[in-house]
């Protein structure tokens, strides 16, 4: 690795190379309380017209529009009541002249009635026995009104949804709506995370980390997180030590274990303990690239382990969120078969100036607030260093200094990345004002 000359690619240009590989997984099929959070892998059409007929939108009374034109509390228009439909029953009696109906949400409006006066625009009409009693219309402003026409939401035929859609509560609900009870689904990928080097330890030895020999590794468990965040099966494997052995038994066991992709932590740049790539060479490997034009997240390196999508992060903390949020997104979302594959950008106006990085796209950790106008006013969240992860936990966003720009004055437009929770159920909406 350290022999091989840097590709610096573009991001768009890294992104592009790494979806031309990426495959999505295979599918299962699940029932409706499972699926929040899953992407669809099937078109599915609706068998029903829905609603299946002209139904109330109201509780009140089903009439004739033209029969109370002008009616109000000092000019009540008095109706007979000829029939009482409760939810779940049927009309036993068409609606004529001078005649209404009781009807409750979502029954079925009688033939010839045409609108549905609320109840709370009426006055009389018996509590119980209603039919043969009368009833005064206080108001005309239901006339036409309150009726869910038949199919008017969906026709027998209609696509319902397409493949590649993030299932959230409302298409759950519209699956339940069109009879079915389950759909078929991409599996969750099973990403592997590795982190390298011989100064970490897990929480398990912290003691070593308080007397100063060791450093925490947060890698992982941000990884973790991230990963179940977006909708993966995160497979930790440890921590492997700066030696090509340690490397080699741990991306042995990724292979062993059948993962859908591999993210390594460290050991991708040029040091002499960056090992990484050398134990991958040692293997079934196939480079792609190495070196991307963005800050943090340059030393970050791209190919294939049998087959299995390896992606190298840089071992900052911030540069391994950072690179997740900008590169490695989109490929998990290609990889779970999504018809979405980028994040939603805003358009905010800086609070203060905010440098850029010289020759590489910039990603700087701002908190949003909304100015008094109703845009949005992106200020750091304090130091901007790869390895302060404080600025990344109390950042609302991303904002993007394109690459060749110096800086972004204090007030400037700029775009953002939000850094958005439950990303399996968002979809890349575009939010630019």
């Amino acid at each position: 690795m350290r022999d091989r000359e840097a590709d610096w690619l573009p991001i768009p240009e890294a992104i592009e190379r790494i979806l031309g590989v990426i495959e999505p997984v295979g599918t299962e099929e699940l029932p409706l309380s499972e699926l929040v959070g899953r992407i669809l892998a099937e078109e599915v059409t609706s068998p029903i017209d829905h609603p299946p007929w002209d139904n109330s939108a109201m509780d009140g009374y089903a009439l004739r529009g033209r029969d109370i034109q002008g009616a109000g509390p000092d000019f009540p228009i008095e109706l007979e009541v000829i029939d009482d439909i409760p939810a779940g029953a049927f009309p036993s009696l068409p609606i004529g002249e001078g005649e209404a109906a009781r009807i409750m949400t979502g029954a079925p409006v009688p033939v010839g009635a045409d609108s549905v006066v609320r109840v709370e625009h009426t006055r009389g009409g018996a509590t119980r026995d209603v039919v043969g009693s009368r009833v005064e219309i206080l108001a005309y402003s239901d006339s036409y009104r309150n009726i869910r026409l038949k199919g008017e939401d969906l026709e027998k035929g209609d696509l319902v949804l397409e493949g590649g859609r993030p299932l959230r509560p409302g298409e759950v609900g519209l699956l339940a709506m069109v009879g079915r009870r389950g759909a078929i689904v991409r599996r969750r990928p099973r990403i592997a995370i590795l982190s390298t080097g011989d100064e970490l330890v897990g929480p398990d030895r912290f003691e070593e980390v308080i007397a100063g020999r060791k450093i925490i590794d947060s890698n992982s468990p941000m990884l973790v997180a991230a990963l179940l965040e977006a909708g993966c099966e995160p497979i930790p494997l440890g921590i492997a030590a700066d030696d090509e052995e340690s490397l080699l038994e741990h991306l042995q066991r990724a292979l062993e274990l059948e993962v859908d992709a591999l993210i390594t932590t460290a050991g991708a740049s040029v040091g002499e303990f960056d090992l990484v790539q050398d134990a991958l060479d040692e293997l079934d490997y196939t480079p792609d690239f190495w070196r991307v034009k963005m800050r943090p997240g340059s030393p970050f390196a791209f190919g294939t382990l049998s087959g299995i999508p390896v992606f190298g992060v840089a071992g900052n903390p911030v540069s391994v969120l950072v690179t997740f949020e900008v590169i490695l997104r989109p490929a998990l979302r290609k990889l779970q078969g999504r018809s979405s594959l980028y994040s939603p950008t805003i358009h905010v106006r800086t609070g203060e100036e905010i440098p850029g990085a010289r020759g590489l796209t910039r990603f700087v950790r701002v908190r949003l607030e909304r100015a008094p106008a109703g845009h949005w006013v992106a200020s750091l969240t304090g130091p901007q260093g790869s390895g302060i992860l404080t600025s990344m936990s109390a950042a609302d966003a991303l904002l993007v200094v394109p690459e060749g720009v110096p800086a972004i004055g204090e007030g400037e437009l700029a775009e953002a990345i939000p850094l958005l929770v439950g990303d399996p159920a968002v979809t890349a909406l575009d939010f630019k004002a």
